[in-house]
């Protein structure tokens, strides 16, 4: 080979290596694994109970299998819940569902998915949802609300059920029938 062939052949031997070498670190890198946003912070709790107190009384109490809290607004998400109202009178309403939801800022509690529940002085309820309204006091059972007193034999059925006293007294809206008597 001529001395020309052997320098186009070493040139184009270092330019290959020159290209190699540049390929290689300029891989781009793959996709990083950056941390979740500071917005969707979220703790989980195995068995747990949250509640809200107003002047000393404790207003309800839930306990759930599993709550999922944001660290920096304290809002929860429940599951397999059992919540506890108490009245000033002493009577409570006990609700059972399969989910809830809690904001921490407003009070603000929502029981659903298929609620039941029973009254310490014998009703028995049932509906699709249960809210918490904190401003008034008030337990309201949305959605095919049920409400029975078998001892004073009442009977009422309503879209929309609201009580600020577990039901002792109550105001049906939508749809609403009620049966009183045998």
């Amino acid at each position: 080979m001529s001395k020309k062939g052997k320098a186009i052949v070493a040139i184009s031997s270092v330019l290959l290596v020159i290209l190699i070498v540049w390929a290689v670190t300029n891989i781009p890198n793959g996709p990083q694994n950056e941390p979740a946003p500071l917005d969707q912070r979220v703790v989980s709790f195995d068995g747990n109970t949250i509640s809200q107190e107003k002047d000393g009384r404790i207003l309800w109490t839930i306990k759930a299998e599993d709550i999922e809290m944001d660290i920096d607004t304290k809002n929860a998400s429940l599951t397999n819940v059992k919540a506890t109202f108490n009245f000033e009178d002493g009577r409570t309403v006990e609700l059972t569902a399969p989910k809830a939801t809690y904001e921490d800022k407003t009070h603000h509690l929502i029981v659903v998915n298929g609620v039941a529940g029973k009254s310490s002085d014998g009703g028995k309820f049932s509906c699709q949802e249960v809210e918490w309204l904190p401003a008034e006091d008030t337990l309201a059972m949305k959605g095919d609300a049920r409400l029975e007193y078998e001892k004073e034999h009442v009977k009422a059925t309503a879209d929309r059920i609201e009580s600020s006293n577990g039901f002792k007294k109550f105001k049906a809206v939508g749809g609403a029938h009620f049966e009183k008597g045998n």
